[in-house]
């Protein structure tokens, strides 16, 4: 392991001399070049092209096809123009179309791109990376994003304000956008020069062109911009932006006899600040108090019964807006293997729900808060001209506690602790970002450890590099990662025996349980190298590749901050494809992918080996197709016993494949499907799927979704760890687990800034148990000598519990209780949306959950369980307006 770490900083040095080494960056294209001139008389906003203002500065045009005819020319023309003053920049565009009546004016949220649109990206530091991307649709609707790490993160949770207007005539469509210069970041120099590039999209014909060419297989976006010169002057701007907003909530639910904190009705009216302030021309701080994020969509349904934790997406604003600043895999490979997930940084954990919960007498009721309350958070980010990219994060959450009531003598009991979280993340590039180096720091501190259930401190950071060259096709890029946890002895060794470290495992030979740790420490890295792009040849085909390794120690945690599945696994991935960028037969275009995986434990145990190939088209028609089959003919998992010995799992192999409609049509289908079988039929797994999404009004869509799971297994589903002669018994049996949802969401835009959107999902699992027995020799090459199963004279069921008699004794060695679950649950949102005025909105807000008790309904199937079940009972009703006002400056 030293000779790892010594090998790494070596390299990391290397990379950093060479950084500063003049390169050749080019694609050997010629660079475009826009003159602009400054506004000398006003600009009214409304889509017509009729201000002589516009008459100072030419045309620009002379597009070529980006997709699907690849250089040549478009089908129809695109110009656009280029003014500013000291406060704003004003694009003009006009969209030449022979048949005006073909222009498709769909409508929808923001952030979406329906139709027909026109989309300027904007690199104003010039540093050949990232960019702000501004893009309007014919019928209005705005869309934006940031482009990092040259184009390929696209992040639409970035918000600005800006101003934008359409119109349609004869000739086609125009626009007029008008962006203020406080929404870009850029340097002091008096003569600017900013990277661009124009794409415009003719929706029927699902043709894309730009203004600068980029080919495809290039491998690069940001790089490759034309250039905006005549910026003269120009000043940037501080960036105020102060929004109050206020709250008023009222929940519904059913009444509980004899419980003073279930009265059937709760009301609330709550108030907080969300701002943005622009500390200097290129770092800005973001910061909310008292967050409230009531209109956001509720997380889907989820449950797993294999032991790994759910992962659910960012949804609330204030988090996911520059979000690609704290992004920190531990591996991110783009061979899409397994830990894609895992994070350093994943931010569900500020203010989620509270990790205790109160102990309560019989004849005690208690109030128990879902999340825990953010007091406050901050962020501050953003990029200098020199390069360095910085963001810190800082959030506290409250103290919580629960209330206690005992026949009307209350008591407090706190549940969650006062923590503060912090992550500060820095990058800096070289060369125009042909090398980038960083790194990342989180920490979280809380003020006790909740009866050594929690704990008090856990620190996690890295270290990550970048480095790109001939002609940014080909990249080495890795990180290191390191974790130290703190806490009472009692937690620490709840962490090694936690299902992600699993120290007791009885064959860890790695690893040795201690009882007196008070801390932990562990690493983490992935290497890899490969090739985004290059060269296309004749068919327009070219060679992407990319292999590495990856790595977690046992000790590794980062899960009070990060995501992770596991740890105590050494991987490598290899990922290879030939894509096919220009038309190809039938195909728009196409790609052959090939994988293989191997892994290890850090006792050098040889845990997993799977190889993958993958196919996917686009046809001429725009449908798309796709399929891919893994072969898995070695697997050992640590962790389906939960801490008992390792188990050698069936060899399997799996297919999928998914077909998907025209999606620019009214109504459109898409079918996947996903088939496991396990070997010497020890496993079967299927899913299928089925998304119908249709639009009766071009401001109008409704899609329902169906998914339908099953998951068989014979005989290594873990039931329960126990006891028995003074040895460790593992139990395990036979599950047989149906899954059904719907989906259904309605999304009705009135204009771009007023819209209503409903969202619908009834969900039911469920695993049911039998021909349990437990295990004897979990490694043995034959599936059935690995367990033993129980025989009508060795378990029976009684009073709730399964009894077992193991040694025939007719006496009781030990008992589990019965595992079968029938787990129904319904959520919805319907969320009317106004923004009233820029960055200033109003939100009426209904939210409807059901998670009723339907454990006794076992009889019935489960679309009958869920049809019973859904509505049963009352469902807890919240009704909540919002409202924010935005103060700009």
């Amino acid at each position: 392991m030293k000779s790892f770490f010594l090998t790494s900083i070596l390299l990391l040095g290397s990379l950093t001399f060479y950084a500063q080494k003049e390169q050749k960056d080019t694609l050997n294209i010629p660079k475009k070049q826009y003159f602009t001139q400054k506004l000398t008389v006003p600009i009214r906003l409304d889509g017509v092209l009729d201000d002589k203002a516009w008459d100072d500065v030419q045309w620009a045009g002379d597009f070529l096809q980006y997709q699907p005819n690849e250089g040549k020319a478009p089908s129809q023309p695109t110009s656009f123009k280029i003014l500013y003053d000291e406060k704003f920049l004003y694009v003009a565009y006009r969209c030449y179309d022979s048949a005006p009546d073909s222009i498709v004016k769909r409508m929808s949220r923001r952030d979406q791109f329906p139709g027909d649109f026109v989309e300027i990206n904007i690199d104003s530091y010039h540093d050949l990376r990232t960019a702000f991307s501004f893009t309007i649709s014919v019928s209005g609707v705005r869309g934006d994003e940031f482009i990092s790490n040259n184009g390929n993160n696209w992040d639409d949770s970035w918000n600005p304000i800006w101003f934008a207007k359409t119109h349609t005539d004869n000739k086609g469509w125009t626009a007029e956008i008008k962006i203020p210069l406080s929404q870009l970041r850029f340097g002091n120099e008096p003569d600017k020069v900013w990277g661009i590039q124009v794409t415009r999209r003719i929706f029927r014909k699902e043709e894309r062109s730009t203004w600068q060419k980029i080919p495809q297989n290039s491998g690069v976006w940001v790089s490759g911009f034309g250039e905006l010169h005549g910026l003269k002057g120009v000043k940037p701007q501080k960036q105020v932006e102060i929004a109050p907003y206020t709250v008023a909530k009222t929940e519904g639910y059913k009444p509980e006899v004899g419980n003073p904190f279930a009265t059937g009705r709760d009301s609330k009216m709550t108030f907080g600040v969300d701002g943005k302030v622009a500390v200097t021309s290129d770092l800005i701080l973001d910061f909310t108090v008292n967050p409230d994020f009531g209109q956001v969509e509720a997380d889907p349904s989820q449950v797993r019964i294999d032991g790994f934790q759910n992962f659910f997406e960012e949804r609330r604003p204030f988090f996911i807006e520059s979000r690609n600043i704290f992004d920190y895999q531990l591996t991110g490979s783009e061979a899409g293997d397994d830990y894609d997930s895992d994070l350093l940084f994943y931010s569900r954990r500020i203010g989620g729900s509270p990790h205790g919960y109160p102990n309560l007498k019989d004849g005690e009721f208690a109030q128990v808060p879902q999340n825990t309350s953010i007091l406050g958070a901050a962020k501050f980010s953003g990029k200098t001209k020199n390069g360095w990219s910085i963001g810190l994060l800082e959030s506290v959450t409250q103290e919580v506690s629960a209330v206690i009531d005992n026949s009307g003598s209350r008591r407090m009991e706190v549940i969650e602790p006062l923590t503060n979280y912090f992550v500060s993340r820095l990058q800096k590039d070289f060369k125009g970002g042909q090398t980038v180096i960083g790194g990342i720091f989180t920490g979280v501190n809380r003020d006790n450890n909740l009866n050594n259930t929690l704990h008090t401190g856990a620190y996690s950071g890295g270290f990550d590099f970048l480095h790109y060259w001939k002609n940014r096709t080909w990249y080495l890029r890795g990180n290191m990662v390191f974790s130290h946890v703190l806490g009472s002895k009692q937690k620490i060794y709840d962490t090694q025996t936690a299902f992600e470290h699993l120290f007791q495992r009885t064959n860890a030979t790695e690893v040795s349980l201690d009882s007196n740790r008070t801390s932990l420490t562990g690493t983490g890295g992935t290497f890899r190298i490969g090739k985004s792009g290059g060269k296309s040849g004749k068919l327009g085909q070219v060679f992407k590749f990319e292999t590495g390794v990856t790595y977690r120690s046992p000790e590794l945690e980062v899960n009070d901050i990060g995501f992770m599945l596991t740890a105590n696994e050494i991987n490598h991935f290899t990922w290879a494809g030939l894509h096919f960028q220009k038309q190809v037969g039938i195909f728009r275009n196409a790609r052959i992918n090939y994988n293989h995986f191997s892994r290890w434990d850090f006792g050098g145990q040889f845990l997993y080996q799977a190889f993958n190939t993958n196919m996917h088209g686009n046809f001429k028609n725009n449908w798309r197709i796709g399929t891919g089959t893994t072969w898995m003919p070695y697997l050992i998992s640590n962790t389906a016993l939960r801490g008992g010995s390792s188990l050698r799992m069936p060899a399997g192999i799996n297919h999928w494949v998914y077909v998907q409609s025209d999606t620019r049509k009214k109504i459109n289908v898409g079918f996947e499907m996903f088939n496991y079988w396990g070997a010497e039929e020890t496993s079967r797994q299927s899913n299928y799927s089925v998304s119908v999404r249709a639009q009766p009004l071009d401001a109008m869509t409704v899609s329902l979704g169906v998914g339908i799971n099953h998951n068989w297994k014979k005989q290594d589903q873990f039931v329960s760890n126990t006891d028995f002669n003074g040895k460790q018994r593992i139990v395990v049996s036979e599950v047989d687990q149906n899954t059904l949802r719907y989906t259904l969401r309605l999304n009705y835009n009135i204009t771009p800034d007023l819209t209503l959107q409903y969202y619908g999902q009834p969900f039911i699992t469920r695993p049911t148990y039998k021909n349990f027995g437990y295990v004897v020799d979990p490694l043995n090459q034959s599936y059935d000598a690995r367990f033993h199963r129980f025989n009508n004279d060795e378990i029976a069921f009684r009073n709730g519990n399964y009894e077992v008699d193991e040694n025939h004794d007719g006496k009781v060695d030990y008992t589990f209780g019965k595992p079968d679950f029938n787990f129904v649950q319904f959520r919805s949102n319907l969320v009317a949306r106004w923004e009233y005025k820029a960055g200033s909105e109003f939100y009426l807000v209904w939210s409807q959950g059901n998670t009723p008790d339907a454990s006794a309904d076992f009889e019935s199937s489960i679309g009958s369980s869920l049809a019973n079940n859904i509505f049963a009972g009352q469902a807890r009703n919240i009704f909540l307006m919002k409202f924010t006002y935005r103060f700009l400056k």
